[in-house]
Protein backbone atom coordinates (compact mmCIF):
# COMPACT_ATOMS: atom_id res chain seq x y z
CA UNK A 1 0.00 0.00 0.00
CA UNK A 2 1.51 3.34 -0.69
CA UNK A 3 2.98 5.26 1.95
CA UNK A 4 1.08 9.11 0.66
CA UNK A 5 -2.48 7.17 1.98
CA UNK A 6 -1.41 7.78 5.21
CA UNK A 7 -0.94 11.25 5.42
CA UNK A 8 -2.67 13.35 7.43
CA UNK A 9 -3.90 15.04 4.38
CA UNK A 10 -5.30 11.48 2.87
CA UNK A 11 -6.31 10.15 5.67
CA UNK A 12 -8.77 13.38 6.59
CA UNK A 13 -9.89 12.52 3.09
CA UNK A 14 -10.97 8.84 3.92
CA UNK A 15 -12.28 9.31 7.06
CA UNK A 16 -14.82 12.38 5.31
CA UNK A 17 -15.92 9.63 2.21
CA UNK A 18 -16.02 7.13 5.14
CA UNK A 19 -18.78 9.22 6.88
CA UNK A 20 -20.40 10.47 3.56
CA UNK A 21 -21.01 7.34 2.75
CA UNK A 22 -22.34 6.09 5.67
CA UNK A 23 -24.72 8.60 6.00
CA UNK A 24 -25.99 8.42 2.68
CA UNK A 25 -26.74 4.46 3.63
CA UNK A 26 -28.57 5.63 6.90
CA UNK A 27 -30.42 8.21 5.03
CA UNK A 28 -31.49 5.46 2.50
CA UNK A 29 -32.43 2.99 5.56
CA UNK A 30 -34.45 5.92 7.11
CA UNK A 31 -36.32 6.43 4.25
CA UNK A 32 -37.35 2.42 3.80
CA UNK A 33 -38.00 2.79 7.62
CA UNK A 34 -40.79 6.15 6.61
CA UNK A 35 -41.97 4.19 3.45
CA UNK A 36 -42.68 0.63 6.03
CA UNK A 37 -44.54 3.19 8.78
CA UNK A 38 -46.37 4.91 5.62
CA UNK A 39 -47.87 1.74 4.31
CA UNK A 40 -48.97 0.33 7.54
CA UNK A 41 -50.80 3.63 8.02
CA UNK A 42 -52.35 3.61 4.78
CA UNK A 43 -53.34 0.00 5.69
CA UNK A 44 -54.47 1.30 8.71
CA UNK A 45 -56.29 4.16 7.43
CA UNK A 46 -57.80 1.97 4.44
CA UNK A 47 -59.02 -0.21 7.13
CA UNK A 48 -61.03 2.36 8.89
CA UNK A 49 -62.96 4.37 5.97
CA UNK A 50 -63.73 0.69 5.05
CA UNK A 51 -65.97 -0.05 7.98
CA UNK A 52 -69.69 0.74 8.12
CA UNK A 53 -70.62 4.34 9.66
CA UNK A 54 -71.78 4.33 13.55
CA UNK A 55 -73.31 7.17 15.23
CA UNK A 56 -70.48 9.41 16.87
CA UNK A 57 -71.94 8.85 20.67
CA UNK A 58 -71.31 4.62 20.07
CA UNK A 59 -67.90 5.26 18.37
CA UNK A 60 -66.85 7.40 21.52
CA UNK A 61 -68.64 5.29 24.04
CA UNK A 62 -67.00 2.38 22.47
CA UNK A 63 -63.21 4.02 22.86
CA UNK A 64 -61.55 3.21 26.22
CA UNK A 65 -59.94 6.77 26.00
CA UNK A 66 -61.58 8.97 22.97
CA UNK A 67 -58.74 10.39 21.48
CA UNK A 68 -57.39 11.20 17.67
CA UNK A 69 -55.78 7.97 17.34
CA UNK A 70 -58.71 6.06 18.20
CA UNK A 71 -61.30 8.15 16.39
CA UNK A 72 -59.50 9.56 13.09
CA UNK A 73 -60.92 7.91 10.23
CA UNK A 74 -64.27 6.46 11.11
CA UNK A 75 -67.25 7.22 9.41
CA UNK A 76 -69.82 8.61 11.34
CA UNK A 77 -73.41 10.52 11.75
CA UNK A 78 -73.98 12.39 14.17
CA UNK A 79 -77.00 14.90 15.34
CA UNK A 80 -77.11 18.42 16.60
CA UNK A 81 -77.34 22.32 16.30
CA UNK A 82 -74.60 24.23 14.29
CA UNK A 83 -73.84 27.44 16.13
CA UNK A 84 -72.79 29.84 13.13
CA UNK A 85 -72.14 32.98 15.52
CA UNK A 86 -68.82 30.98 16.91
CA UNK A 87 -67.95 30.15 12.99
CA UNK A 88 -64.44 30.33 12.11
CA UNK A 89 -62.72 30.10 8.57
CA UNK A 90 -59.90 28.13 7.70
CA UNK A 91 -58.15 30.10 5.23
CA UNK A 92 -55.87 28.77 1.51
CA UNK A 93 -57.81 26.00 0.72
CA UNK A 94 -58.14 24.98 -2.65
CA UNK A 95 -61.36 23.18 -4.71
CA UNK A 96 -59.98 22.02 -7.52
CA UNK A 97 -57.99 24.71 -9.50
CA UNK A 98 -59.82 27.66 -7.42
CA UNK A 99 -58.46 29.17 -4.58
CA UNK A 100 -60.81 29.62 -1.28
CA UNK A 101 -61.04 29.02 1.89
CA UNK A 102 -62.84 25.94 4.24
CA UNK A 103 -65.41 26.83 6.83
CA UNK A 104 -65.26 25.34 10.39
CA UNK A 105 -68.67 25.55 12.61
CA UNK A 106 -69.10 24.34 16.25
CA UNK A 107 -71.85 21.52 15.59
CA UNK A 108 -73.17 21.57 19.33
CA UNK A 109 -74.66 18.13 19.99
CA UNK A 110 -76.99 16.29 22.76
CA UNK A 111 -74.87 16.03 25.47
CA UNK A 112 -73.46 19.82 25.27
CA UNK A 113 -69.78 18.68 23.43
CA UNK A 114 -69.08 20.32 20.59
CA UNK A 115 -67.55 19.04 16.75
CA UNK A 116 -65.79 20.62 14.89
CA UNK A 117 -67.68 20.41 11.40
CA UNK A 118 -65.79 21.06 8.27
CA UNK A 119 -68.60 22.31 5.96
CA UNK A 120 -66.93 22.91 2.84
CA UNK A 121 -65.81 25.30 -0.12
CA UNK A 122 -66.47 29.09 -0.25
CA UNK A 123 -64.65 31.91 -2.47
CA UNK A 124 -61.03 33.48 -1.17
CA UNK A 125 -63.19 36.79 -0.27
CA UNK A 126 -65.33 35.18 2.03
CA UNK A 127 -63.07 35.60 5.01
CA UNK A 128 -65.27 37.25 7.57
CA UNK A 129 -67.06 34.67 9.79
CA UNK A 130 -70.14 34.07 10.09
CA UNK A 131 -70.19 33.41 6.22
CA UNK A 132 -73.99 34.58 5.62
CA UNK A 133 -73.73 33.24 1.61
CA UNK A 134 -72.98 29.86 3.30
CA UNK A 135 -75.34 29.89 6.59
CA UNK A 136 -76.09 26.14 8.15
CA UNK A 137 -79.28 25.20 8.26
CA UNK A 138 -81.32 26.44 11.83
CA UNK A 139 -82.26 24.33 13.95
CA UNK A 140 -81.50 20.28 14.25
CA UNK A 141 -79.49 18.36 11.56
CA UNK A 142 -78.38 15.17 11.28
CA UNK A 143 -74.56 14.79 9.47
CA UNK A 144 -72.64 12.35 7.94
CA UNK A 145 -68.69 12.42 7.19
CA UNK A 146 -65.34 11.36 7.87
CA UNK A 147 -63.95 12.23 11.53
CA UNK A 148 -60.10 13.42 11.05
CA UNK A 149 -56.93 14.13 13.33
CA UNK A 150 -56.63 17.64 14.02
CA UNK A 151 -53.92 19.41 11.67
CA UNK A 152 -52.43 21.53 15.11
CA UNK A 153 -53.05 21.28 18.91
CA UNK A 154 -51.97 24.79 20.64
CA UNK A 155 -51.49 23.88 23.84
CA UNK A 156 -51.12 27.19 25.21
CA UNK A 157 -53.58 29.36 23.19
CA UNK A 158 -52.39 33.02 23.55
CA UNK A 159 -54.70 35.89 23.02
CA UNK A 160 -57.83 37.24 21.82
CA UNK A 161 -60.23 34.36 19.64
CA UNK A 162 -59.03 34.32 15.88
CA UNK A 163 -61.63 34.29 13.47
CA UNK A 164 -59.51 32.73 10.68
CA UNK A 165 -57.29 29.52 10.96
CA UNK A 166 -54.70 28.52 8.39
CA UNK A 167 -54.69 24.76 10.01
CA UNK A 168 -57.47 23.06 11.81
CA UNK A 169 -56.15 23.75 15.44
CA UNK A 170 -58.35 22.12 17.67
CA UNK A 171 -56.79 23.41 20.78
CA UNK A 172 -57.17 27.23 19.90
CA UNK A 173 -60.30 26.52 19.25
CA UNK A 174 -61.49 24.11 22.13
CA UNK A 175 -59.80 27.44 24.16
CA UNK A 176 -62.00 30.46 22.41
CA UNK A 177 -65.25 28.16 22.68
CA UNK A 178 -67.34 28.19 25.34
CA UNK A 179 -68.08 23.56 25.74
CA UNK A 180 -66.19 21.61 25.37
CA UNK A 181 -65.18 19.99 21.91
CA UNK A 182 -64.36 16.55 20.77
CA UNK A 183 -60.58 15.46 19.63
CA UNK A 184 -61.62 15.32 16.55
CA UNK A 185 -63.06 17.02 13.47
CA UNK A 186 -65.52 15.89 10.98
CA UNK A 187 -65.53 16.26 7.18
CA UNK A 188 -69.19 16.71 6.04
CA UNK A 189 -70.01 14.40 3.20
CA UNK A 190 -73.87 14.88 3.55
CA UNK A 191 -76.25 16.67 5.98
CA UNK A 192 -80.30 16.68 6.71
CA UNK A 193 -81.55 18.94 5.77
CA UNK A 194 -79.32 20.05 2.79
CA UNK A 195 -77.78 23.13 2.68
CA UNK A 196 -80.48 25.95 1.41
CA UNK A 197 -77.77 28.36 -0.51
CA UNK A 198 -75.08 27.00 -3.01
CA UNK A 199 -72.45 27.63 -0.88
CA UNK A 200 -70.43 26.18 0.84
CA UNK A 201 -69.48 23.47 -1.63
CA UNK A 202 -68.82 20.63 -0.38
CA UNK A 203 -64.99 19.27 -0.62
CA UNK A 204 -64.30 15.98 -1.47
CA UNK A 205 -61.82 13.79 0.89
CA UNK A 206 -58.62 13.90 0.77
CA UNK A 207 -56.96 11.30 -0.53
CA UNK A 208 -54.72 9.75 2.71
CA UNK A 209 -53.27 6.93 1.02
CA UNK A 210 -51.18 8.69 -1.55
CA UNK A 211 -47.73 6.98 -2.86
CA UNK A 212 -45.13 8.65 -0.57
CA UNK A 213 -41.81 9.07 -2.38
CA UNK A 214 -39.86 7.59 0.25
CA UNK A 215 -39.04 4.58 -1.74
CA UNK A 216 -37.22 7.57 -4.57
CA UNK A 217 -35.67 9.41 -2.13
CA UNK A 218 -34.30 5.98 -0.64
CA UNK A 219 -32.80 5.06 -4.04
CA UNK A 220 -31.21 8.38 -4.75
CA UNK A 221 -28.96 7.85 -1.08
CA UNK A 222 -28.46 4.57 -1.59
CA UNK A 223 -26.99 5.57 -5.30
CA UNK A 224 -24.84 8.34 -3.39
CA UNK A 225 -23.48 5.86 -1.35
CA UNK A 226 -22.59 3.44 -4.00
CA UNK A 227 -20.87 5.75 -6.16
CA UNK A 228 -18.80 6.58 -3.08
CA UNK A 229 -17.81 2.92 -2.67
CA UNK A 230 -17.53 2.33 -5.90
CA UNK A 231 -15.87 5.63 -7.05
CA UNK A 232 -13.43 7.15 -4.23
CA UNK A 233 -11.23 3.50 -4.63
CA UNK A 234 -11.22 4.19 -8.65
CA UNK A 235 -10.08 7.71 -7.44
CA UNK A 236 -7.44 6.04 -5.14
CA UNK A 237 -6.33 3.53 -8.13
CA UNK A 238 -5.68 6.46 -10.46
CA UNK A 239 -3.38 8.51 -8.23
CA UNK A 240 -1.66 5.59 -7.37
CA UNK A 241 -0.82 5.07 -10.86
CA UNK A 242 -0.06 8.64 -11.49
CA UNK A 243 2.19 8.79 -8.92
CA UNK A 244 4.34 5.68 -10.16
CA UNK A 245 4.78 6.74 -13.40
CA UNK A 246 5.97 9.85 -11.94
CA UNK A 247 8.63 7.66 -10.07
CA UNK A 248 9.08 5.60 -12.90
CA UNK A 249 9.88 8.91 -15.31
CA UNK A 250 11.23 11.48 -12.99
CA UNK A 251 8.35 13.66 -14.13
CA UNK A 252 5.01 15.25 -13.17
CA UNK A 253 2.23 13.57 -14.65
CA UNK A 254 -0.51 15.71 -14.40
CA UNK A 255 -4.29 14.19 -14.20
CA UNK A 256 -5.86 13.53 -17.28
Amino acid sequence: MPRFLFTRRWVLGHLIVFVVIVACAVAGFWQLDRLHQRRVFNARVTARLRLPSQSLQTLVGSAATPSPESLAYRRVEVEGTYDPRREVVLVARVLGEQNGNHVLTPLVTSNGQALIVDRGWVPFDLTVPPVTPASPPFGPVRLDGVLLPPEAITTRPRGPSRPQLTKVDLGRLGHQLPYRIYPVYLWLQGQVPAQSATLPRLAPLPDFTASPPHLSYAVQWFTFATIGIVGYPLLLRREIRRRSAEARTGEIVRPG
